[in-house]
């Protein structure tokens, strides 16, 4: 049998710093190892619509799929819970694409209090733009008072604790930007209610996209 890909670069997830203010986050810049990185941004399944999909409605390629079994496997789950001195153990996972914004996405929010743990990762070959990177902030009401500022390059990951204060957002960008969220949940409750947003939402963009903004095409 052959021996499973390592496709995440675990060595510098494990290396990676917990920041601790504003609220307890991790950037990993090199998450995928190099020899794997442009395949994974050429086999991003196809994301044409505003918003996010479960992967589980995609039909990712054998390469995307292997990351996605890493990428929710036990072992990044348990560094991470001992990154952030909280138990996953058990915790349900829910992994979602993003393929555009427009410029209704980027306002500042906090993540929803049923989901534990956050991970981004973004999928982009190159950004140019000013606008589109994620900033994590002091507060929740000005995008210019931020810690830190992420530009959405591919193989760039961001891992947050959930908290009351973990505030982030972007400046509005219309155009294809790519990226994976990886959330560890409350409880399967949550997962079940996640999931079925998610697919409602996605089947509405599809069949009714005129409903929206599709400038960004």
């Amino acid at each position: 049998m052959d021996k499973p890909k390592q496709i995440i670069n675990l060595e510098d997830v494990e290396r990676a710093a917990v920041h601790t203010e504003p609220f307890p986050y991790a950037v990993i810049p090199n998450f995928i190892k190099s020899d794997y990185l442009s395949a994974l941004v050429n086999a991003f399944p196809d994301v044409s619509h505003r918003g996010s999909i479960p992967v589980s409605s995609a039909t990712p390629n054998s390469l995307f799929q292997d990351f996605i079994n890493e990428f929710e496997g036990s072992t990044l789950r348990d560094m991470i819970a001992q990154k952030f001195s909280i138990d996953l153990n058990e915790k349900p996972t829910m992994t979602t694409l993003r393929g555009y914004t427009s410029q209704k996405d980027g306002r500042i929010h906090i993540d929803s209090k049923d989901k534990l743990i956050t991970v981004l990762l973004y999928m982009n070959s190159n950004w140019s733009s000013d606008e589109g990177k994620l900033r994590l902030l002091k507060n929740n009401h000005s995008l210019d008072d931020y810690v830190e500022e992420i530009s959405p390059l591919a193989g760039t990951c961001l891992i947050f604790k959930v908290t009351p204060n973990c505030w982030h957002g972007h400046k509005p960008f219309v155009g294809k930007r790519l990226s994976l969220q990886l959330n560890y949940l409350t409880h399967d409750v949550a997962l079940t209610k996640h999931l079925n947003q998610h697919r409602f939402s996605a089947t509405i963009k599809r069949f009714f996209p005129w409903l929206f903004n599709r400038s960004y095409y």
